[in-house]
């Protein structure tokens, strides 16, 4: 039985390890365009191709708005460094270095820069890292520095959660049945 436990626990991080987050996240127009408008960023360079034609800094093509590139980013890390997080802490640094266009993808990866145990909450501890974001290319698009309040796993927190099923363990059926 393996049970249904996701992400890594306080104790299971060491420093210096770094984390190449497993999924890769292509943009679409329509990701963009819906965030853009629905977080009422009107710079037309995220959503008119028209008048982003004339944008020397972007070749003439629409950028993806970079709320969206943190966010993709931040969300891709979570597998490793916060699915069992409890709480963000900080998050600074934040540093966009390369556009990102429609159509690219986003990869991300971390390096566990520093842990320590709460001094408030005996059930978890403090993992600090730095995250950052590449396209395809390996390009770099956008970085940070964050710490998170991670539980420990003898908190019980993020287990124990499946239902059981009233119809008892899940079997293979004997022949013929």
């Amino acid at each position: 039985m393996h049970s249904a436990t996701v992400g890594r626990f306080f104790e299971d991080f060491q420093v210096g390890e770094v984390y190449q987050h497993p999924l890769g996240r292509t943009i679409s127009e329509a990701d963009n365009t819906w965030v853009t408008l629905l977080s009422v960023n009107t710079n037309q360079n995220h959503f008119n191709a028209h008048l982003a034609a004339g944008n020397p800094i972007t070749a003439g093509r629409v950028i993806v708005n970079s709320g969206l590139s943190i966010a993709v980013v931040l969300g891709l890390s979570v597998l490793d460094m916060s699915q069992n997080a409890v709480a963000n802490l900080e998050m600074t640094d934040i540093r966009l270095t390369h556009p990102l266009y429609v159509g690219d993808t986003l990869y991300a990866e971390s390096i566990c820069t520093a842990l320590r145990e709460s001094r408030s909450k005996p059930f978890a501890g403090i993992v600090s890292m730095i995250t950052r974001g590449l396209n395809q290319e390996g390009d770099e698009i956008v970085s940070w520095r964050r710490s998170v309040m991670v539980a420990k796993r003898s908190s019980g927190i993020g287990q124990n959660y499946f239902p059981t099923a009233k119809s008892g363990p899940l079997t293979i059926p004997e022949a013929g049945k």
